[in-house]
């Protein structure tokens, strides 16, 4: 049986991870505010499935592929850059928006939003990397089968994130009331933002680190 130590600990890790800002949450926010929570619902699923398939793979041992295939994890890492990278500059080209900013409700389909809600989470490898490296500190196979001990307290750090999630789609409505009444403010945080997403592309292209 999993001891609270072990559930604990990984929440904890967890809800440090989801409250530090990344793509999803930027994603997640920008979807709610131009399209309503629902819309950051149905991005926040996707997202969630991006989870539940690095946790499959690294409870299967799929995400040794990583390991014994660096080509693979260096594509898919050039891919998310790329990927940050564009959210950037769509950010801070002339035009660009604040993920804040109130719009009209764009065409996404449900399809579209839950397709790049997954797209955010799986375009990071080092998702599959922290379930590799983090999972396995937890799991004492005294405490019985290891797999069931792995989807477990994988289900944990999914779980926070999604409660966590949840509360910053209700609260992005708020917020961007708040900064719509400030003109200043919401260019600013269009500029923080577009800028904290090219320093996160700029770092995981360079990331020099390798999954061992």
């Amino acid at each position: 049986m999993i001891n609270s130590a072990a559930l604990l600990g990984v929440a904890a890790v967890a809800l440090g991870m989801v409250l530090t800002p990344g793509p999803n949450m930027m994603y997640i926010v920008s979807r709610s505010i131009t399209q309503g929570r629902r819309a950051g619902m149905v991005s926040l699923s996707g997202v969630a499935i991006g989870f539940v398939v690095y946790l499959t793979a690294a409870n299967l041992g799929l995400s040794v592929i990583f390991i014994h295939v660096p080509e693979a994890y260096v594509t898919v890492k050039l891919a998310g850059a790329a990927y940050l990278a564009w959210l950037a500059l769509r950010t801070l080209l002339p035009g660009g928006t604040s993920v804040f900013a109130p719009g009209e409700l764009p065409a996404d389909s449900t399809r579209r939003l839950f397709t790049m809600g997954l797209l955010t989470n799986l375009l990071n490898p080092k998702a599959a990397i922290l379930y590799l490296s983090l999972i396995p500190q937890f799991v004492r196979p005294s405490a019985g089968h290891v797999l069931a001990q792995g989807f477990v307290l994988g289900g944990v750090q999914i779980m926070v994130s999604l409660t966590v999630n949840l509360l910053i789609i209700g609260a992005a409505g708020t917020i961007a009331v708040f900064l719509g009444r400030r003109p200043t403010w919401l260019r600013l945080q269009r500029w923080a933002m577009g800028t904290v997403l090219g320093a996160l592309a700029v770092h995981l292209a360079t990331d020099r680190v390798r999954p061992a």
